[in-house]
């Protein structure tokens, strides 16, 4: 049986990464109280469900803080255990209810205990945050900040589709005037690179495009850039694989994640090719 674990933060997509799985054919179940995790396989497998994607998290309750105990126990019953992750900046967060004018399902739990009506939406998420810790650290995480439903769908189905034999290394290029991702393992800041935005001819084009890749190609110190962050990743995945890690995330940022780290991350990929590699560009979202 293959089971894929829905969790993270609310408002951070849960639901949509459910659906993404329920259209890929798996037997979907949400909301369900961590406790009765191990119960719901028996039945399903007695059922002859071999896929199965199920979201818990803090709807249930304190159950939830149980899920990492209850995974290693299905594991020993020969079930194939993955956890999705989902996160996103707590600005993020707190747009998203605000224009669904949601309530954050915390809210009266939490106000109760404090004995104050008045708990504000950014406390809640940072409790729940609090809350979720332990679990976040065992998952695959994706920060979903600026993501729209379509690319989280894809996202999720890259994940979905891994070969999880070995290490998967996910190259990751970003825009630091939107902030770090969440999800990053590693990071590397390559802004003190000559910027292709401020060529008039560079500027609309991505570092995907020959002419972009033509000028970083060119540049002595984009070169050496390169040459460093691929021997540092080298270098240290051995150490990365001998945690039983399956995702390293190595995310590179330049001032808007158009050009250079664009350009960086697509020539990582093609060097670590015999490795398994996922790529994303958090702000060409949809290229």
């Amino acid at each position: 049986m293959q089971l894929f674990l829905i969790s993270g933060l609310s408002g951070s997509g849960k639901s949509v990464a459910l659906r993404a799985l329920e259209d890929s054919g798996y037997y979907c179940v949400d909301n369900l109280p961590a406790t009765l995790l191990i119960d719901l396989m028996e039945t399903l497998r007695k059922a002859g469900n071999e896929r199965i994607a199920v979201s818990v998290d803090v709807r249930s309750g304190d159950s939830v803080q149980q899920l990492p105990r209850h995974i290693e126990e299905l594991k020993r019953q020969s079930v194939d255990v993955h956890l999705l992750f989902l996160d996103a900046q707590t600005d993020t967060l707190v747009r998203r209810f605000s224009e669904t004018r949601r309530r954050h399902p915390l809210r009266d739990t939490l106000s109760s205990m404090h004995f104050n009506d008045g708990l504000t939406l950014p406390e809640c998420v940072q409790a729940e945050r609090e809350m979720l810790a332990d679990i976040s650290n065992i998952g695959h995480r994706i920060d979903t900040s600026g993501l729209g439903a379509n690319a989280l769908c894809a996202w999720v189905k890259d994940f979905k589709d891994v070969d999880r034999s070995g290490m998967t290394l996910l190259f990751q290029s970003f825009g630091f005037k939107k902030g770090i991702p969440l999800d990053a393992d590693l990071v590397f800041d390559v802004r003190c690179l000559p910027n292709p935005h401020y060529d008039p001819a560079l500027s609309p084009l991505t570092g995907r495009d020959a002419a972009v890749i033509e000028f970083l190609e060119h540049n002595e110190n984009a070169q050496k850039m390169f040459d460093d962050i691929r021997n540092f990743v080298e270098d240290w995945l051995p150490c990365f694989v001998a945690d039983n890690r399956s995702y390293l995330t190595v995310s590179i940022g330049c001032t808007g994640g158009q050009h250079r780290s664009v350009y960086l991350v697509e020539k990582l990929a093609r060097y670590f090719k015999a490795q398994q590699v996922l790529l994303r560009h958090r702000e060409l979202i949809g290229i």
